[in-house]
């Protein structure tokens, strides 16, 4: 048996300014930060044997916040844009209530909603899940398989694309699904593949 885990990483500083962020670089904000250092003590017991992040550093940086603060640094950690944010091409950088006069709420919705309706020049989900699901399957998968404990801290839509394969969602089902910022879900998968368990944390206040 081996153990998945996933982590969005912590508010950046256009979440906070409600922006379209995609493959922008943009920092985290110290709640962002905040918020790695509380999803890290939800697996503070977890002993790491490797980590993959995408190639933007509001991920890396969250990646790194977590693995100190368990007390873990040298953990082998691989980066690809393959697990990057989904791209919003011709949105990247505009304000969302904003965009949604210009273009209208509901083009804005099904750009945001749908499953695969793109941006102008940018990535609908089915695009980010085409890259990211393959990149899964090839090199994350085998290792928890094999009875690794592997931490993969990348963003909204490419976990979104993965927990779709995992759990074998639907097109549709997949639109409802939102994962919460710094927050560990945890698979324990075997060496099929098959989910044995699955833990979904929230970092909310009751």
């Amino acid at each position: 048996m081996g153990t998945l885990i996933l982590i969005r990483h912590g508010q950046s500083q256009w979440n906070l300014e409600n922006r379209f962020t995609g493959w922008i670089d943009v920092p985290l904000t110290d709640a962002g930060r905040e918020e790695a250092r509380r999803g890290a003590e939800l697996i503070r017991r977890c002993r790491i044997d490797c980590a993959f992040t995408s190639a933007l550093s509001r991920a890396q940086e969250t990646l790194r916040i977590v693995l100190e603060a368990i007390g873990q640094p040298d953990v082998p950690v691989e980066q690809d844009q393959a697990l990057n944010e989904r791209h919003y091409g011709a949105l990247q950088g505009l304000n969302k209530a904003e965009t949604a006069k210009r273009y209208g709420e509901e083009q804005v919705h099904q750009w945001r909603r749908s499953y695969d309706v793109a941006p102008p020049q940018g990535e609908s989900l089915k695009d980010t899940a085409a890259r990211a699901i393959p990149y899964f399957t090839a090199k994350i998968l085998p290792l928890v398989e094999a009875g690794k404990t592997v931490l993969v801290v990348a963003h909204g839509n490419s976990l979104r694309a993965i927990v779709m394969d995992l759990d074998r969602l639907t097109k549709e089902q997949v639109l409802g699904l939102n994962l919460e910022t710094g927050a560990p879900i945890i698979y324990e998968l075997g060496r099929d593949g098959a989910i044995l368990h699955k833990t979904v944390h929230t970092l909310l206040e009751e």
